[in-house]
């Protein structure tokens, strides 16, 4: 009697188990916010004209299969002067995505010497650079703000 109890009850453990699992992973990703399993990627090209404005152009856009395995997140607090921040908007105007972009005019370079590795600032005229977003069907413009000294400026906006 025992050992029937017991052959009866491992397998009730087990099957109950197995079903809790699967009911707390279904209820961690609800089926209302979905995935998106495809990448855009927006390439840029900056250059300054003769007084030091900086001029955007989108050269080209390309949507891949894949999924972002992290978002780039900042903080008001990182951002410095002449960095970019590219945003990507729904039709309401409501943003999808943010991020920051390093000032592509002055970029660090880590330079090895003798004495060791030290970093510079280049200074360039002409500067390309690329983001990628989690794909969204609903993505209708892009937006490129640059940091002044009296805050952002909205430099390029592009629909897509």
């Amino acid at each position: 009697m025992k050992n029937v109890f017991n052959v009866l009850i491992v397998p009730v453990f087990l099957l109950c188990s197995f079903q809790k699992e699967g009911i707390l992973t279904q209820s961690k990703y609800p089926e209302s916010v979905a995935k998106s399993d495809r990448i855009i990627y927006l390439f840029f090209k900056a250059g300054k004209d003769q007084s030091g404005n900086a001029k955007i152009t989108l050269q080209s856009t390309k949507i891949a299969d894949g999924r972002l395995k992290h978002m780039p997140s900042f903080e008001r607090g990182d951002i410095r002067e002449g960095d970019l921040i590219i945003t990507l908007s729904e039709s309401g105007g409501k943003e999808v995505g943010k991020q920051l972009v390093k000032n592509p005019f002055n970029p660090e370079l880590e330079v090895y010497e003798k004495e060791g590795i030290s970093r510079h600032k280049a200074f360039l005229q002409n500067a390309e650079f690329s983001v990628r977003f989690s794909y969204s069907e609903n993505i209708q413009s892009v937006k490129i703000e640059k940091a002044t000294d009296d805050g952002v400026q909205v430099i390029f906006t592009q629909k897509l």
